[in-house]
């Protein structure tokens, strides 16, 4: 009986030790697992581009926690090896959209579920508040996927972005615009810029008024609609008045499809529209468009038919495609490269600590081969937290699909030049 009662006096110490000798992030959850969060409108109007997120995220995380013979950030081990093969758990929190409902489910994967580090949250807005609530509880917040020039110039200490932003993005407009005019001698003298109202929307409309000024181009008509508005008729109206020889625009999903319904009803043509991403590369646009989203330019940063050029992309975006059964693109691409940046941070730091994990991503360097986006990689400015190895490319919808037209060296397939009018479309 002796013998039991010290048996069991043993093991109650040296359970307790363990237990002291944990982070407390690791000691709140099941044994062997890090918990993650991640922020996004999981419901609401951006609840299918949300889940193009989801999926992204964890196709990611499957591929950390088992073994798969890839050339990603501990793809060839089973979870985290510095860590004794402790397994991602992701834990999602839904933000319906609301910058307020963001920083509320930040504040509880923080504060209720332990999560060591937040990704997150799509829009721009959203993603400053709940950014916030990560840089006053002292947790790293990484975001895949907002492009607000805005949401680096705060002097935060805990925010990492790995996307390149609107500035860069709305420069490679023009820069696009120039090539054409040398390569195919296109010209363009005039712009409409058609952007949505909220920080992002906005912030885009600014960098592409400055850019049009300093590459020489008129700017005939600037509108800052509504987001989520149910009658765009008027906005196409002024937009036919105008007679822009090309239109940029800023819009999430809904917007995006409506104006594309607008402008066939309305009959307004133009050369070419080049759209900042966002609801004109979600899969529900040419579900719910369909042929009319044809010849359509949007910014992105990844396109599957980069498989062409990279075997990497190939191989990633077919086993996407059989678990999913769409390929990947911007927005998931972004997802699932965040969290081999994230999962890779923790594991060098080999620690659960948030403080190690920031350290581990202010040191990152992911060099452009473990990666499937098109960049020259991932590495943090220690003072803004940007990556500043993020770059863009220029896709095209023909034949219902998005092809890499831009630039040049990446491109599958050339560019059509100008939209045909929708009077002679098959």
């Amino acid at each position: 009986m002796n013998g039991i009662l010290r048996r069991c006096q043993w093991l109650f110490l040296a359970t307790l030790v363990l237990g002291l000798t944990l982070p407390p992030q690791l000691r709140a959850g099941p044994a062997g697992e890090i918990a993650v969060g991640a922020v996004y409108p999981l419901s609401g109007a951006l609840a299918s581009t949300a889940k193009l997120s989801r999926d992204g995220i964890e196709f990611a995380v499957d591929i950390i926690n088992t073994r798969h013979d890839l050339a990603l950030p501990l793809a060839r081990s089973e979870g985290l090896p510095n860590l004794g093969g402790a397994k991602i758990r992701v834990v999602f929190g839904d933000t319906q959209g609301s910058p307020e409902i963001g920083r509320a489910e930040t504040e509880r994967l923080i504060t209720g579920e332990k999560v060591v580090a937040v990704v997150g949250a799509y829009q721009s807005a959203v993603t400053a508040t709940a950014s916030m609530a990560a840089e006053r509880l002292n947790v790293p917040f990484l975001n895949p996927d907002s492009t607000s020039p805005t949401l680096i110039q705060r002097g935060f200490e805990w925010f990492f972005r790995a996307t390149p932003d609107d500035d860069i993005m709305s420069k490679n407009f023009f820069d696009f615009l120039k090539d054409l005019e040398t390569k195919k001698g296109v010209k363009v003298r005039t712009v409409a810029l058609v952007c949505e109202n909220t920080l992002w929307g906005v912030d885009v409309c600014k960098f592409e008024r400055k850019y049009a000024k300093d590459y020489g181009y008129e700017v005939v008509a600037e509108m800052l609609y509504p987001a989520r508005s149910t009658d765009l008729s008027s906005e196409v109206q002024r937009l036919k008045a105008a007679r822009p020889d090309v239109v940029f625009m800023a819009s999430y999903i809904s917007d995006a499809i409506l104006y594309t319904q607008t402008m066939q009803k309305l009959d307004f043509n133009t050369q070419a529209i080049l759209a900042m991403d966002a609801g004109h590369v979600d899969p529900a646009f040419l579900k719910t468009v369909g042929r009319s989203g044809n010849y359509i330019f949007s910014r992105e940063v990844f396109s599957a038919d980069l498989g062409q050029r990279k075997s990497l992309v190939r191989v990633v975006n077919e086993m996407f495609k059989k678990r999913t059964g769409y390929d990947l693109e911007g927005t998931s691409a972004r997802a699932f490269t965040a969290m081999f940046v994230l999962a890779d941070a923790i594991n060098r730091a080999a620690s659960a600590e948030p403080a190690a994990i920031r350290k581990a991503l202010r040191e990152t360097y992911l060099s452009s081969d473990k990666i499937i986006m098109p960049w020259g990689g991932v590495r943090f400015d220690p003072a803004t937290g940007q990556n500043v190895l993020g770059r863009g490319i220029i896709v095209q919808i023909q034949d219902l699909k998005y092809w890499t037209v831009w630039p040049w060296h990446l491109a599958s397939r050339d560019v059509i030049w100008p939209m045909p009018a929708w009077r002679q479309r098959r």
